[in-house]
């Protein structure tokens, strides 16, 4: 039972820790004793009170070293909104082929302190330079259709692909209807290589099998390598005799994913989503026009993702109980990953180390801008904000600032909310308004209170006091 105040105890303490700090052993037992036997703490509460400030802590002033200064910040900041914003691992991998190809198109020149440290600087660190750049800059429904699957192609899972050569496939279409599976809309054929990710796209007017032929032929001119195998989902459009006859002829292996399995094609899924979806939007498009404008949109964009968008590749999937770990190869590009593998013919490689020379990023960049603005407004019907106008120069002159203006891809704004302009519900003083805007003509300094006491007056139990807010 403690027979002092908390606030007695408080002065005992004060008064007793300089003589404990200076006394001997037996003498600071002995004042150990009194205290708790005075103040009723435990005696280990005791000893931590009456030396906790005998040691005082002495303050180091380290100084900071900022080693990336507001010069390096820009530059990434330049460099990030050439490489369309991907994160800061990506954006690592990219760093080096991005800063040689502006350099080379005279669109970037750093000094070579700054160059030195921009190549340096680690992914978590981009991260956390680029954090509030990007905090400034700040989906569809499932159908299943009944599908004519032909037991004559086999089934290949996820985990069947093991480590393929490149030129085998998957096959998927992205659907442009903005929501609505009514009427015609646009349909964008995407063809992945599952070794090096390299994509291509074209566009279709119609989910029709024999326009798939046409779509893989276009395809098949533009891709690198040689197709050596096709997997696709169970649509109607790609399993039937014509595709199949197609793939045999062309000596061409041919296999399909489980039904209802989506990760079974989980490349093609993600590359619909990082490259289509980012790039095109979920708007709904249609007619010839719109399908011209998409076809030059989708050519620009298969330079730029597979020349300039490192990305990363599963290296290994292993489940430990409940959990899933998975691990990563270095992101690369898919230019990167052809020209490092053996099984890619060195002319191949000539050809892609020559069309990447000529290559501009920004330049490709500013064409997809231009490109999105022209299917925004076919979407909207209404002219888009975008760099139509603007030439090269003056598109690099304002990467630096872009981030403030948020989202700049004319396929991604949202439409600005109209003002509201209606009442939720009757208003209660619709029949006195008369009155109320008299008595402020008489009387403008009237409070609402006082007009609704006033009300009140008039109109006995029509006017609680609930409506003051209103008021």
């Amino acid at each position: 039972m403690n027979i002092v105040s908390k606030t007695a105890r408080k002065e005992i303490v004060e008064a007793l820790r300089a003589r404990y700090g200076q006394a001997p052993k037996l003498e600071k037992s002995l004042i150990l004793g009194e205290f708790t036997a005075v103040s009723g703490y435990h005696r280990k509460h005791a000893i931590r009170l009456l030396s906790s400030l005998m040691k005082v802590p002495v303050k180091t002033m380290v100084a900071g070293r900022r080693v990336y200064d507001e010069a390096v910040k820009a530059a990434l900041v330049i460099i990030w909104e050439a490489a369309d914003r991907i994160c800061g691992k990506r954006l690592k991998a990219a760093i080096p082929n991005l800063i040689r190809a502006m350099e080379k198109h005279g669109h970037l020149q750093l000094d070579p302190a700054v160059r030195k440290l921009v190549l340096a600087v680690s992914a978590a660190t981009i991260d956390r330079v680029l954090t509030p750049v990007r905090r400034g800059a700040s989906a569809r429904r499932r159908r299943h259709s009944k599908k004519k699957v032909s037991r004559e192609i086999p089934i290949k899972t996820f985990s069947d692909w093991k480590d393929p050569f490149p030129g085998f496939l998957e096959i998927d279409f992205v659907v442009h209807g903005g929501g609505s599976m009514a009427g015609e809309y646009l349909h964008s054929l995407v063809v992945t290589d599952v070794c090096s990710g390299w994509v291509e796209a074209v566009p279709l007017l119609a989910r029709e099998q024999s326009l798939v032929i046409e779509g893989l032929d276009r395809i098949r001119e533009q891709l690198p390598v040689v197709i050596r195998g096709i997997d696709s989902d169970n649509d109607g459009a790609f399993i039937n005799d014509t595709l199949a006859t197609y793939c045999h002829t062309g000596g061409i292996t041919f296999t399909r994913s489980r039904p209802h399995h989506s990760n079974d094609q989980a490349w093609i899924e993600q590359k619909n989503g990082a490259v289509i979806r980012r790039m095109v939007g979920h708007e709904r498009f249609s007619g010839i026009v719109a399908g011209q404008a998409l076809a030059q949109l989708l050519q620009v964009v298969r330079l730029y993702v597979n020349y300039f968008q490192p990305s990363f590749k599963l290296r290994e999937r292993v489940r430990v109980g409940s959990k899933v770990k998975k691990s990563y190869y270095p992101p690369a590009t898919p230019c990167q990953r052809l020209l490092a593998h053996q099984e890619v013919d060195e002319k191949v490689k000539e050809r892609l180390r020559t069309q990447q020379e000529r290559l501009d990023p920004v330049a490709l960049l500013q064409r997809i801008r231009q490109g999105q603005t022209a299917l925004a407004a076919l979407s909207t019907g209404e002219p888009s904000d975008g760099p139509d106008r603007e030439n090269l120069n003056q598109f690099l002159a304002g990467l630096p600032e872009l981030w403030r203006m948020g989202e700049v891809r004319p396929t991604h704004r949202k439409a600005a909310p109209k003002a509201r302009h209606w009442r939720t519900r009757e208003d209660p003083f619709k029949n006195v308004w008369a009155d109320i805007l008299l008595w402020l003509q008489n009387e403008p300094d009237h409070t609402a209170k006082v007009l609704l006491e006033r009300l009140s007056e008039k109109h006995p139990g029509q006017f609680s006091q609930k409506l003051l807010r209103t008021l």
